[in-house]
Order: structure tokens, then C-alpha cells, then sequence
């Protein structure tokens, strides 16, 4: 075996060698990083499973890289804003199964653009701000929630790219509508625009303030009129009811003549 051969086999070896370290290096840096309760993985990009760690709040310590976040079947009862904001290869998030009532107004700042599947099914959410799922282009599972059916989760399901699909799993469990509770969001909103129902209330208080005003006005018109009919006619009475003054023969006249 000449020189060369050799420099070659030693440098393949030393390459492979390397290699390894290298990936033995990052496999281990993805462990450490590992949130507490969590389990890590590699496959097709990181992959962090925290199901059923009995997690009360999202970790804030997730590593950057995660593309798979699975935090379903915990106590997670709100999203806060930005929680998610270094996550920039997120393409999955699993949510269901936890007490999350509350979502702040940029919790999904960061992801939106990117998440491909969000799961935020078998909550307690009633209601989300109306900016909450901004540009989020995920598909979106939020059924099985204690939905308010208002003009605020309409617009909130006319923002999500899946619409229409999303809003047939609605159900509302109240609404502005007492006759919506217990349907499908997506039946209430074909029947009624729940945006333009505090408009058509405003209208119609402001109609009924309107006739109210002009009943008292027309009445006090009609009563000042009668009153001052009733003084006039007394009045006239008691002219008729005075003696008349009669002259008497030797009373002279007012105008005396001047001869």
C-alpha cells in the first residue's frame, strides 16, 4: 500500500470519526434541551412529546428547532402572548385535552405563518379575541369547547383560512341568540348576522326613545290647550255672571258741552 493509500484510509476513517462526534454532539445538546417532563426525538425534525406530564403552563424553554409540539392531556389552562414566538420551524401544535380557557391576542405570534395543524379541541374556551388567529394559516380544531356565539367568534372564523369547515364544528353552548344555544355556530350565522345585532338593539332603543319623547310632547301640547280652553271659558263665565251697570236719571254725563 503506498503513501497515498494510506493518507486515504486514514483520512475516511478520521472523516467518519468526526461525523460521528458531530452527531453525538447534537443528539445530545436536543436532550439537554429538553423540557422537564418531555421526551425528544428526531425524526423528520425535532419532535417534543409532553402528553400527560401533568404541565399546569406551557414550557418556556422548548427548543427552537421543534417542529412536532405535542402538550395535549395536561392542566394547561391559558395561552400567554408570544409564548411560541421562537419556534420558527413549528408545523404541528397539540393543544386538546387540557383547561385552556383563555388565549391572549399574539399568542401565536411567530407560528402563524407557519403552523400547518393546531389542535385547541376538548377545552374550555368560550371565547378568544377577535385577533387572536391572525394570518394563522394552520387547520384548525376547536370543536368540543363551551363556545359564546357572538359577532367576536364571527369574525374570528371569517379570519381562519379553514372557515368553513371549522365553523361547522361549532357548537354554540351560548349565544347573543338564546334560540342559537345548542347549534352549530355555522346554522346561527346563516340565519342571523350576530355583528349587526347590537346595531338593529341600538336602533330600535333609539325608536323607542324617539316615539316616547314625541307621546309626551303631543300630550302636553293637547293638555296645555284643554287647560288654557277650560280657563278661557270660566273666565268668559264670570264675565256673564257680572251685574250690568245701569245710568241713572240725574247722573251726568262723562262729556260735558261747553257753551
Amino acid at each position: 500500500m503506498n503513501l497515498v493509500d494510506l493518507w486515504l484510509t486514514r483520512s475516511l476513517s478520521m472523516c467518519l470519526l468526526l461525523q460521528s462526534f458531530v452527531l453525538m454532539i447534537l443528539c445530545f445538546h436536543s436532550a439537554s434541551m429538553c423540557p422537564k417532563g418531555c421526551l425528544c426525538s428526531s425524526s423528520g425534525g425535532l419532535n417534543v412529546t409532553c402528553s400527560n406530564a401533568n404541565l399546569k403552563e406551557i414550557p418556556r424553554d422548548l427548543p427552537p428547532e421543534t417542529v412536532l409540539l405535542y402538550l395535549d392531556s395536561n392542566q394547561i389552562t391559558s395561552i400567554p402572548n408570544e409564548i411560541f414566538k421562537d419556534l420558527h420551524q413549528l408545523r404541528v401544535l397539540n393543544l386538546s385535552k387540557n383547561g385552556i380557557e383563555f388565549i391572549d391576542e399574539h399568542a401565536f405570534k411567530g407560528v402563524a405563518e407557519t403552523l400547518q395543524t393546531l389542535d385547541l379541541s376538548d377545552n374550555r374556551i368560550q371565547s378568544v379575541h377577535k385577533n387572536a388567529f391572525n394570518n394563522l394559516k394552520a387547520r384548525a380544531r376547536i370543536a368540543n369547547n363551551p363556545w359564546h356565539c357572538d359577532c367576536t367568534l364571527q369574525q374570528v372564523l371569517r379570519s381562519m383560512a379553514s372557515n368553513h369547515e371549522t365553523a361547522h364544528n361549532v357548537i354554540c353552548k351560548t349565544s347573543v341568540l338564546d334560540e342559537h344555544a345548542g347549534r352549530p355556530f355555522l346554522n346561527a350565522a346563516n340565519d342571523a348576522d350576530l355583528c349587526n345585532l347590537p346595531k338593529k338593539t341600538t336602533d330600535y332603543a333609539m325608536l323607542v326613545t324617539m316615539f316616547g319623547w314625541f307621546t309626551m310632547v303631543i300630550s302636553y301640547v293637547v293638555y296645555y290647550v284643554r287647560q288654557n280652553q277650560e280657563d278661557a271659558r270660566r273666565h268668559l263665565e264670570y264675565l256673564k255672571s257680572l251685574p250690568s251697570r245701569q245710568k241713572k236719571a240725574d247722573e251726568p254725563d262723562d262729556v260735558s258741552t261747553v257753551v
